[in-house]
């Protein structure tokens, strides 16, 4: 369904009086991937490291710099608007922050409504009854229609936002840190209604997360990315098992657990995420890496296949 091949998504850091550019932020940098029908793909890394920025890439939210985006056949870089309108129908976004990303001047009714009239799909009547069935599909009732964002819970809102992504019937949808602005008591229900929808509806995800536990729990493989790039991609029970990077180790070791064993195993990474602007050269990872040698600091690793599934970049996979 989406095949995603050497994306780069740069932004320009413009100085002095004339605001020339001096550098770009390289917030995603050569990033590759497929995506099958019926399948859930999970972007995991840490805060900064590009991944809500590549899930607004692929959608065409933010112009790609470089690289090319397919859906089901179709060249999304490279289409031009009138293409791309009548493809959003079949990709939609839900965004990491329920309150942030909705109008407070407008009812649930409203903005679940929008993208329909902006599709020019159906009559007003039409449209209200499409709009009561995917509220009920996400656990809220009619009497949310004229109510605005303000009235309700953090849960509820996402709820209302996961409505107004499933309205238009898609077949592929970015979920952007759904869950991390909610609490722990809301969380599971936000994503055990994830999954639900995804049998019902046959969805394709892409679950973009720092939560390690929930992206084992909803994905069936995971991509870990650091600094723009990926590093290393898996199915769920080959990276939770075998991890072989440097990072997926550290990011794996850092999960809450009862197990005193593992704690004791925890992988403490030394010094700060490096600027975007300025990467290392190398092996991006190479500055906090415990395996770190002499060629990682001069030579970008290759990715290493060690299973038909499981791939990693990194000099110390053999």
């Amino acid at each position: 369904m989406l095949t995603v091949k050497n994306l780069k998504t740069w932004f320009p850091v413009r100085r002095g009086l004339f605001q020339r550019t001096v550098g770009y932020v390289k917030a995603v940098d050569d990033v590759s991937f497929e995506l099958r029908k019926g399948e859930t793909l999970g972007l995991v890394g840490e805060s900064g490291c590009g991944k809500t920025t590549t899930g607004r890439s692929i959608l065409q939210l933010i112009p790609p710099t470089e690289g090319e985006v397919f859906f089901n056949e179709t060249n999304l870089s490279r289409a031009p608007e009138f293409i791309i309108r009548p493809l959003r129908k079949d990709m939609q976004i839900v965004f990491q922050d329920p309150y942030g990303s909705m109008n407070p001047r407008m009812t649930v009714r409203s903005i679940v409504e929008e993208s329909l009239i902006v599709q020019n799909i159906g009559t007003p009547a039409e449209r209200l009854d499409r709009v009561r069935d995917v509220l009920r599909k996400v656990g809220l009732d009619d009497t949310c229609l004229y109510r605005y964002p303000h009235e309700f819970s953090g849960g509820q809102r996402q709820r209302i936002c996961i409505a107004r992504a499933l309205v238009l019937n898609p077949k592929f949808v970015v979920l952007d840190e759904p869950i991390s602005a909610l609490d722990v008591s809301i969380q599971s229900q936000i994503i055990n209604l994830l999954a639900k929808l995804r049998e019902e509806l046959e969805l394709t995800y892409l679950f973009i997360s720092h939560d390690l536990s929930v992206v084992e729990y909803l994905s069936d493989r995971v991509a870990v990315m650091y600094l723009g790039k990926i590093v290393e991609t898996g199915t769920s029970h080959e990276l939770y098992t075998d991890a072989r990077h440097p990072y997926t180790q550290a990011l794996l070791s850092s999960v809450p657990t009862m197990d005193a064993e593992k704690r004791k195993r925890r992988i403490i990474l030394t010094g700060d995420v490096p600027s975007p602007i300025r990467p290392p050269s190398g092996c991006r990872f190479h500055p906090r890496c415990p395996l770190c040698m002499d060629i990682c600091r001069k030579e970008e690793p290759p990715l290493v296949r060690i299973s038909e599934s499981h791939t990693a970049s990194c000099h110390a996979v053999k």
